[in-house]
């Protein structure tokens, strides 16, 4: 499987609780803070919800 980098780029200040916990739950905390995690279809829809909070880069 592929591996994508997610960083967190905005803050959840604004957000809606659901999208806090998505944050949360791709191991997201501050502003700057990356994670890498198997791009498979729960991960990609978690980022698709949070998409303008996050950047997402693909790792070869």
């Amino acid at each position: 499987m592929e591996k994508i980098r997610i960083r967190l780029v905005r803050s959840t200040i604004g957000a809606l609780p659901k999208q806090r916990a998505t944050v949360r739950s791709l191991g997201l905390r501050k502003i700057g803070s990356s994670t890498e995690q198997e791009a498979n279809p729960v991960i990609l829809g978690m980022v698709k919800k949070v998409s303008h909070l996050v950047s997402v880069e693909e790792i070869k």
